[in-house]
């Protein structure tokens, strides 16, 4: 397993969303900047700090032209539950599986419990990775400030 660089495009991966349909990636941000977040659970309160982080960020991402994605191991009902606590408005997948999203994207996982740890990317509007995060534990992962300061950076640039 090898981990994504800056610069290749983020492979296509495809995860159940909540509320019926599918999030396909890199397709559901196409066009836009785009950040990926691979959460570890709704057990877990780092990830929830990051998700609600995002959430409150969501005026500040939407007006700089970054779409967020989120999506873990959970089933259906826990992450529905995640999206009510939070009142998340950005699309979340459910029931990933790590093996598969971990030979993807070379994120991290735990044994037992089986879960995938923290993973985050953002992505340009070709689907290209410009920065990825990889955790193998509970701490480190994209912060929604640094993300809209970075994709600000990036347009002042282009």
């Amino acid at each position: 397993m090898s981990r994504l660089q800056n610069g290749e495009t983020f492979p296509s991966l495809t995860v159940p969303a909540v509320g019926g349909g599918t999030i396909a990636l890199p397709g559901a941000l196409a066009g836009s900047y785009g950040v990926v977040l691979v959460y570890r659970g709704a057990w877990c309160p780092y990830c929830q700090a990051q998700l609600a982080g995002f959430q409150r960020a969501a005026e500040k991402l939407a007006a700089t032209g970054i779409k967020v994605v989120a999506f873990s191991v959970d089933d259906e009902a826990t992450s529905a539950g995640t999206i009510a606590r939070h009142k998340l408005s950005f699309p979340v997948g459910h029931s990933a599986d790590a093996d598969a999203v971990a030979e993807a994207l070379g994120a991290y996982t735990n044994a037992e419990p089986h879960y995938l740890q923290t993973t985050g990317f953002l992505l340009d509007p070709e689907g290209r990775v410009v920065n990825a995060v990889y955790s193998s534990g509970p701490i480190g992962r994209l912060v929604a400030e640094d993300v809209i300061g970075m994709v600000d950076y990036l347009k002042s640039k282009g």
